[in-house]
């Protein structure tokens, strides 16, 4: 797949269950509000790639997301956020 339309599957939002949709909205509330130095994880513990292996099913992160987390500082991780955000179609809080 090209980079374009795999950075494009990546964007587009996806269905995820109401209850890992539920618990990143809840945490997303939290790393946003709190304008926190240290951004949290956006793993929920439902770690399962999707049959494409193109996003996690629980945090909806791509493998290249969660690679570069480790790495990523506090901006990266907050953008890391905004894109899964995106993906399952929550707003990014205020």
């Amino acid at each position: 797949m090209s980079d374009t339309l795999e950075s494009a599957a990546r964007d587009t939002p996806v269905a995820g269950s109401p209850r890992a949709l539920a618990l990143l909205g809840d945490k997303a509330r939290g790393v946003f509000a709190a304008g926190l130095e240290v951004v949290p994880s956006p793993c929920i513990s439902i770690c399962k790639m999707n049959a494409d292996r193109s996003l996690c099913t629980g945090c909806l992160r791509s493998l290249d997301d969660i690679r570069a987390w480790s790495r990523a500082d506090a901006a990266e991780r907050q953008d890391i956020w905004r894109r899964l955000l995106a993906r399952a179609g929550i707003e990014t809080p205020a």
